[in-house]
């Protein structure tokens, strides 16, 4: 999509009333699927709806992730959060299994291996990640972008470790899916939540499975809506599962998936390349600045930045109505569609005293 095609996309879209650099906490969600939950939500104070929402939209959800995610919509599970999904993939390992992960991986992607108390969790710097992994390695756990500060994970090199001593991959495409082009299909699992660069409301979360690993993941969450006949499975143990990923589905909130079916049409309308060009050359402007003010970003090229020491600056910034996170003492700005050039300067004015 050419540059005055996505602004004309955003205009119509977003009207934001800060300069919103915030989107690794929370995305902005587009006007039509603002549009789409008021509707639901009025349909379903006012009795004119039997039920309290509309499978097909989690199913059209389901298939706006997957065209992002560049697999088949019979790979992708709905549900909550990411860390119910990871929570699943927990149960699928036997006691003693060992799990690698990178040393300040965000908590979703770590507790639920964590709680259990009989798995083996080893962590690493994240630049060591792919040479950590060895033959005991049953998983490599890790996010594609960092929460922390932005970094980029060595994706191709994790995959070709994790193949080479026959690891399960698990990434948390989070951080990155949207902007960052996005293969699951690479991944034996990937969790994506929904609500920051997907603009999705929360509540909204993406799981892929592959055909293999769909063999080994056991189903422990299941209920009616995971049956291959739903409707038909309301009473008494569900007696045949959907024979893909939605068995692995969990009973979606009707609210943010009527929105997420709108805010994954936008995305797969811009396209991934049109926005990992504008956001990523944003956060270069944004290094950049940070540069010209004696500040050292963390060095990189994602849509996130993370400063590190100017996480105590997040207040003032508020002030100014630049909204940025402070997140293990950085500064992390994240830059997508409604951001501008004037955003970034204007954090940088604030920044600069």
């Amino acid at each position: 999509m050419m540059i005055s095609s996505l602004s004309r996309a955003v205009a119509a879209e977003f009207a934001p009333e800060t300069a919103y650099l915030n989107t690794s906490s929370c995305g902005l969600l587009p006007r039509r699927t603002v549009d789409a939950v008021k509707a639901l939500a009025e349909e379903n104070a006012t009795g004119r709806r039997a039920g309290a929402g509309d499978f097909g939209a989690v199913d059209r959800a389901r298939a706006g992730f997957a065209r992002l995610a560049g697999v088949d919509t019979g790979r992708v599970a709905v549900g909550s959060s990411v860390a119910v999904h990871v929570g699943l993939i927990a149960c699928s390992l036997p006691a003693g299994a060992e799990v690698l992960a990178p040393e300040g991986e965000f908590s979703s992607v770590t507790s639920p291996f964590a709680v259990r108390g009989d798995l083996r969790l080893r962590y690493v710097p994240l630049a060591e990640l792919a040479d950590a992994v060895r033959p005991e390695t049953a998983l490599v756990a890790f996010s594609s972008v960092q929460s922390a500060d932005g970094r980029l994970a060595g994706l191709d090199a994790v995959r070709a470790a994790a193949a080479a001593h026959g690891a399960r991959t698990l990434l948390d495409a989070t951080q990155s899916a949207g902007w960052l082009p996005l293969d699951a299909g690479a991944y034996d699992y990937t969790v994506t939540g929904g609500f920051k660069f997907l603009l999705c409301p929360r509540g909204t979360s993406f799981l892929t499975v592959t055909e293999d690993a769909q063999r080994s993941l056991p189903p422990v969450f299941a209920g009616w809506v995971a049956a291959a006949d739903s409707w038909n499975s309301l009473y008494e143990p569900v007696g045949t599962l959907a024979p893909d990923a939605r068995r692995y589905d969990e009973p979606p909130a009707f609210l943010p998936y009527h929105g997420a079916e709108h805010s994954l049409a936008l995305l797969n309308e811009i396209g991934v390349d049109a926005l990992h060009d504008h956001a990523t050359g944003l956060a270069a402007r944004f290094r950049q600045g940070l540069e010209g003010l004696g500040h050292k970003p963390v060095p990189g090229t994602t849509a996130v930045v993370g400063a590190p020491g100017l996480g105590g600056r997040a207040a003032d910034l508020e002030r100014a109505g630049v909204m940025v996170s402070d997140r293990a003492g950085n500064l992390r700005a994240a830059f997508h569609l409604y951001n501008t050039e004037a955003d970034v300067d204007r954090a940088l004015d604030v920044l600069g005293g």
